[in-house]
Formats: structure tokens, sequence, C-alpha cells
């Protein structure tokens, strides 16, 4: 049972540890010094991570369902756990909470930090915060999926447990898929970089923001994010990443194929980039006609590039949108439970899953009227199957009781209900920031308890693996033979 999981969980730390000589060496290079904490912290993962794979070493068959929920739960709660010991040594007046609860930020995308002067931190640790959201946004298991037949192992169950949602089959291989998903990944990523230095951005700034970017992470190089930059080509370049992290990678290796066109994730796209010009084009006009300080063209520039953020739920600002007022706040909320697409980096309920749902709830009202009419659940010409709907309705169940969870645990601890309801969904949805003084985009995480950051570190993987895939675990039924 926990053999093959803890060979294939040694594999993913050992791909981790190996990353961390990344950081090490920016660290070395530009301080001068013969050693660096992430030396340590690469030798502890790789200790670890080898000791693993070596001591539970066999070949395998199979991965039952069973072992595959359990795999992707305890690597990336391995995985978060070992991002955090960098963080601690680097600054040993940091909680355990805060580098937890940055680790796990960084590794599941979601943006939100407890740093409240990111322009002073070490740039080994800011490549280290990128470095885990390029980790993230592709997915370390991902990596893993593309090299296991080095295992032994076909890796479909744990390609299904990562992306939940839809278990299309579009080509014969999980590993030609996987495969060419890193290159996909890897070619936006350079993409994006070359964009942002011919911008004007610094080599080591377009680095990182091409990582947190593609990725829909959202960790920058600097306390005011990308506003700091003031720089409307930087911006228009970041828009484009984030957009294009937020469309199924699968669909840019079919795109150009004919027989996948017809297809749900081909389907996804152009409802994806028409919600997102709606609630642009809404934002632009509410906020130049409300808001005297902003023409209609700098209404267009802030609210296109923050709505894009968070909506794909990266989390970049250029501005504080909480001084717009009350409304912004309200809108914000809803652009983050809105999400990118299935397949994509991005987070929260998805494209695809509210595109069922709209469709359920449009063949609901007619039956009302027509009740012995019979009505298809489609999205475009295709059909949706009974049990996608049902695990659509399933997911977005849990999903908003584990918010209403999440803001109860948060507001124990003494914060107010707005700020707590705001930090579980900025975390659950990997969007990253809230609303209000504390969480929202000028403030940090940091004046959390230890108690809720744990919450909502607990929050943010919870989100990242799509909710079910953490919760089952839980479950007495899961652990009956």
């Amino acid at each position: 049972m926990w053999q093959p999981i803890f060979m294939i969980s040694g594999y993913f730390i050992s791909i981790l540890g190996i990353a961390m000589l990344i950081p090490a060496a920016i660290d070395i290079y530009y301080t001068s010094q013969t050693w660096s904490p992430f030396l340590t912290s690469s030798i502890i993962s790789l200790f670890i991570g080898i000791s693993l794979y070596l001591g539970n070493h066999l070949k395998i068959e199979k991965i039952s369902i069973r072992q595959a929920y359990l795999l992707t739960g305890f690597s990336w709660f391995m995985l978060s756990f070992l991002s955090a010991v960098p963080f601690l040594l680097y600054n040993q007046n940091l909680s355990w909470a805060d580098a937890f609860f940055e680790a796990v930020s960084g590794i599941t995308t979601t943006g939100a930090t407890i740093f409240t002067d990111v322009d002073n931190l070490p740039k080994s640790i800011l490549a280290w915060r990128s470095l885990l959201n390029g980790l993230g946004g592709v997915g370390i298991v991902i990596f893993a999926v593309a090299l296991l037949p080095f295992l032994g192992i076909g890796g479909m169950e744990i390609f299904q447990r990562e992306n939940s949602d839809l278990n299309e089959k579009l080509m014969p291989k999980i590993n030609y898929i996987a495969k060419r998903i890193i290159y996909v990944y890897i070619a936006l990523l350079i993409l994006t970089y070359l964009g942002l230095y011919f911008s004007g951005m610094g080599k080591f700034d377009a680095v990182n923001h091409a990582l947190s970017s593609v990725s829909t992470g959202g960790f920058s190089t600097k306390t005011a994010s990308v506003g700091y930059f003031n720089n409307l080509s930087v911006e228009i370049v970041l828009i484009l990443a984030m957009i294009a992290g937020s469309l199924p990678l699968t669909w840019y290796l079919t795109i150009f194929k004919p027989q996948f066109k017809n297809s749900f994730r081909s389907a996804q796209v152009p409802f994806f980039l028409k919600t997102l010009f709606i609630y642009i084009l809404g934002t632009t006009l509410w906020l130049s006609y409300t808001n005297e300080n902003y023409s209609f063209f700098q209404a267009l520039r802030v609210s296109a590039f923050n709505v894009v953020s968070i909506t794909t739920d990266t989390g970049f600002t250029s501005t504080d949108y909480m001084l717009w007022g009350a409304f912004a706040q309200t809108i914000f909320l809803i652009f983050a439970l809105t999400g990118g697409c299935s397949g994509s980096t991005s987070g929260s309920v998805k494209t695809f899953r509210w595109q069922v749902i709209f469709a359920f709830l449009r063949k609901s009202i007619i039956n009302l009227t027509e009740p012995s009419r019979i009505i298809p659940v489609k999205i475009k010409n295709l059909m949706v199957d009974n049990k996608i709907i049902y695990s659509v309705f399933i997911f977005v169940s849990f999903f908003a009781l584990s918010i209403v969870v999440l803001t109860v645990l948060i507001a124990i601890t003494g914060i107010d209900l707005t700020t707590a309801f705001s930090a579980s969904i900025g975390c659950i949805t990997n969007a990253g920031p809230g609303v209000g003084k504390i969480v929202g985009p000028a403030g940090s995480f940091a004046p959390l308890t230890d108690f809720a950051k744990y919450v909502c570190s607990f929050g943010m993987i919870l989100g990242r693996l799509e909710v079910m895939t953490i919760l089952v675990i839980f479950t007495k039924n899961f652990w009956k033979k």
C-alpha cells in the first residue's frame, strides 16, 4: 500500500532538492559566500528523497485509485513542508507557520505572502518564491508523470487526480501528453521573458515575473507588485502571459488538429475569453463613470490588468483596487471565484464547471414550464454526460462548504468576518489577495495568527488539488479494505 507512495514521493522530493541548487547558486554569486542555506536545504531534501526512493524501490505494475489519492496528497504536503526550510534558515525570526504559509503559497501558485518588505529580500529568496510558482504551475506531479516510464508506471491515475475535472484521453499515451505540456509551458515562459525584457524589465525581474505569470502564481520581486514598474508594455505582456497560462495546456497541442476542435477543452476557451472581456469592459465603464480620477483609457488600463490577474487567480496588482470602494471588493471576489480553464495552471471553480452549471440551470428553468420536454445538457454542440453534471455539482457544493468552514476557523482567531471570508476565498481559489486592509492587495497575511496561517495553508492545498482529492482521504470509507 504505502511502499509505492513513499518511493514516488521520494522521487518528487529529489526533484525539489535539485531545484534548490538554483537559488543556492544565485545566493553564492550575489553574496560571494562559499555556502548558502539553500545548499543545506538541498542536502536535507535530497537525503530524504533518495532515502524514500531507494528504501522503497520496487517495480510497480499498477497504482490503485486509493494509492493515487494518497500519493497526490502526501507528496504535496511533503513538498510544501520541505519548501519551507529555506525560509526558516534565512530568517530565524520567522515562525514555522510563516515559513510554511509562504512555501505553500508558492507551490500552490496562490501568491499570498507574509513578507511586508519584499524589495529587501535576498535575490535567492525572491528566486525561490518564483521558482516555487513555476514548479507548482505545471505541477510537480506532471513532471513526474513525464518521467514515470523510468519508474515503470503508466501514471494515468496520478494525472487524473491532478486534473480531476475532465478525463478526456486526447492522445494515446499520458507520457506523450505530459512531455509536450512541459514543452508548451517552457515555450510560454521563454516568450514571456523575452517580452518583459524587451519591454524594459531587468533580466532578474523578467525571469521571476515570467515564472509567476505563466504559472498564474503572482509572486513579484517588488512590494508594490507590478505597480512598481509603472510600465504599460510590461503590463500588456503580463496580461497575455496570465491569459496564456489560464488556457488548457493541452489546447495548445491540439489547436491545429481539426479532430480535436469539437472538445470540451476547446469549448471553454471562447467562453473564458468572452467572460474576461465582459468583466474588463464592465469594470472599466463603472470605474471611469464613478471615479473622476480615471479617464476611460486610464480605467481600461488598471481594470484590464487587475481583472485579468484576479480572474486567472494570479494575484499580481498594479494598483490598490480596494480604494475603488465597496463595490470593487464585491466584484473582485466574484472574479476570483470564476477561475481559468480546466487543464490550465489557474485555480478556482474554473470555466468548464460554470458552463455545465449554466447549461443545467437553463434546462431546469425550461422544465419548470415544460416538464415533459426532454432537454439535453449541452455545451455548444457537445452533450454533457450525467456523470459530469453530478461531479460538477458535488465539487461546487464541497467547494462552497470549504469556504464556509475556512471562514469560521479564521474568524474564531479574532479576525473580522469580511477579512476572514475574503482570506478563505483568496486561498482556496489560489487567487492570493483578499479584500480589506489586512489581506488586501496593499497588505499581507503576516498579521494573522499562526493558527489562521495554518488554516489558510490547508485551504491553498485544498484548492490546488481541487478539494475532493484531499477531502476523500479523511473519509472513513476511504480506509476500508
